[in-house]
């Protein structure tokens, strides 16, 4: 038994790092954001529809929320809501229809666009680490 799961644990856990991006322990997501939207119209959106009301966002003036969760990095995180893959898809659907992805959640529909949800995620797509990221209010 402890041969086998010698075998299999390492194999397991090394696939789940590469079904999740890490690369030596640190995600990657790669988005052209400017294919994606217009990231500055995106940070208007972000604020226009108060964001940050319930969310800490880096860049954007008074996102203090603390009802959801903070947005710092998000651009290196693997999971959206816990429940989907981060990719550029999936972020607009959650940004447009999040009660559609998880029923139950607090972030309400807001009658996002999807030209609208576009530029969000670009902006959002530019929330790195700190050398990726300049992060003014």
């Amino acid at each position: 038994m402890r041969t086998w799961l010698g075998v299999i644990a390492p194999a397991w856990i090394a696939l789940c790092m590469a079904m999740a991006g890490c690369n030596e322990g640190k995600v990657t997501r790669e988005v052209s954001v400017g294919q994606l939207g217009n990231v500055a119209h995106g940070k208007q959106l972000i604020e226009a529809y108060g964001c940050g009301a319930c969310h800490i966002i880096p860049g954007v003036h008074d996102a203090r929320g603390k009802v959801g969760p903070p947005l710092l990095y998000f651009a290196e995180r693997t999971m959206i809501t816990g429940e989907l893959p981060n990719t550029p898809p999936n972020l607009t659907r959650w940004i447009q229809h999040p009660r559609q992805v998880e029923p139950k959640t607090a972030m309400p529909e807001l009658g996002v666009t999807q030209a609208e949800a576009n530029d969000i995620a670009a902006y959002l797509y530019t929330l790195r680490g700190r050398e990726g990221t300049s992060w003014i209010d």
